[in-house]
């Protein structure tokens, strides 16, 4: 496994992270793993050197990190791995089970760690973007919890490039710890990040922590053929909004080509690119089974050559302002 630093911070992590939003339980989504199946992928990426594990609050309601928690507490010592997970999402119907008020990030990360049965978080970062959202007090908010112990770093998902460059300059002035990182998607079929968010990143240093390098799945297989459906794609509306376009497949089909000639799957010709790309820190992939670990630590290995870049972004199809999903 190969360590990296984590933005400016002195954090170590490894060049790939865990996503743990396919743990959970059913009754979320039909595709996610239940408490058994996840523990045998988690078991194989602490086996493989993995240390860094992103969750979130929302996803299964909870039960994610509760998997998470329980998991690494059998499985590793506590300062051996980075545990990441988010607040921002709706855990309840009230009104202030959501977004980023004072009260909620406090109730937020309270319950976080309780499920994941830690005395405190690694990374602890907003999740969905709420454009009322007072900056002031979320940084705030953060910064608190961060000084009462619970939480060692913060870091951010996915919010308009000017957003974050605000709310870097109110830590700043106030004294606040930085948000160090920025969790975006970012694959070979989505792309807009790298109109203005990936370049203030690296320009300021912020680790580069993207998901969905496999485009949720979509270029681990042609959609296109019904023997390759899975519970995933039959149910997963998000996918089918954003990358079935015509451009996709026809990421999908450069990425194939390569992928033959050189004995790969499409899987790692993905991840490779995402890996290759300057500032990128950890990208976040996710695994249904233990051997999709093996997978994505042999793209590690691999990389692509300057033809090969050329073909699989010259397929790429801008998607229009306001229309790109996260």
């Amino acid at each position: 496994m190969q360590y990296i630093r984590f933005g400016k911070s002195n954090l170590k992590v490894s060049r790939l992270a865990l996503g743990a939003m396919g743990f959970g339980s059913r009754d979320w989504r039909e595709w996610v793993l239940d408490d058994s199946d996840s523990r045998a992928i988690i078991k194989k990426a602490l086996d493989s050197g993995i240390n860094f594990f992103d969750t979130c609050d929302f996803y299964s309601i909870g039960e994610s990190e509760t998997i998470l928690g329980r998991a690494l507490l059998e499985y590793a010592p506590r300062d051996e791995v980075i545990v990441a997970t988010k607040v921002g999402n709706p855990m309840s119907d009230h009104p202030n089970a959501r977004g980023f008020s004072r009260k909620h990030i406090f109730d937020g990360v309270d319950a976080s760690l309780k499920r994941l049965k830690t005395d405190y978080i690694d990374l602890y970062q907003t999740h969905i973007w709420d454009p009322e959202t007072n900056l002031d007090e979320l940084v705030d908010a953060f910064a608190d919890v961060v000084r009462a112990g619970k939480v060692r770093y913060v870091g951010v998902t996915t919010l308009p490039a000017w957003c974050f460059a605000k709310i870097q300059h109110i830590a700043a002035t106030t004294l606040a710890p930085p948000f160090v990182s920025m969790q975006c998607e970012y694959n070979l079929c989505h792309r807009e990040v790298e109109r203005e968010l990936i370049p203030l990143c690296r320009a300021e240093g912020v680790a580069l922590i993207p998901f969905s390098p496999f485009a949720r799945g979509f270029l681990c297989a042609d959609r296109r053929r019904t023997e390759n459906a899975t519970r995933r794609t039959e149910s997963d509306s998000y996918t089918h909004k954003y990358y079935y376009r015509d451009g996709d497949f026809a990421v999908y089909e450069a990425t194939k080509k390569i992928a033959d000639v050189r004995n790969l799957t499409t899987a790692q010709v993905a991840l490779a690119w995402v890996l290759q790309q300057p500032g990128i820190t950890a990208p976040i992939f996710g695994a249904t089974r233990p051997e999709h670990i093996d997978e994505a630590l042999a793209t590690l290995d691999i990389s692509l050559d300057e033809d090969d870049v050329a073909a699989l972004e010259a397929a790429y199809q801008p998607r229009p302002p306001r229309d790109s999903g996260h």
